[in-house]
């Protein structure tokens, strides 16, 4: 199992915030869980998957989603 953490920047939070978690959590089923965050980036997605080709394709799909304005993908190690 693959545990990744994606960071995710939103083009301009407005009142659809709460749409965006939606979609975010709509684009597979290896999400385990989103968070709207305060700092640098606006969400911190959760993924477990089968393995680091899974996560790349869950950070394409998050990247397609309008609204949506930069990714940092981050694979645990332990």
């Amino acid at each position: 199992m693959v545990h990744a953490y994606i960071m995710v920047k939103a083009a301009a939070l407005t009142d659809g915030i709460d749409q965006l978690k939606e979609d975010l959590l709509a684009v597979d089923n290896g999400i385990v869980s989103v968070h709207i965050v305060a700092g640098d980036v606006d969400f911190i997605v959760k993924v477990d998957v089968g393995s680091p080709t899974d996560v790349k394709d869950i950070a394409g799909g998050i990247q397609s989603i309008d609204g949506i304005e930069d990714t940092q993908t981050y694979i645990a190690m332990d």
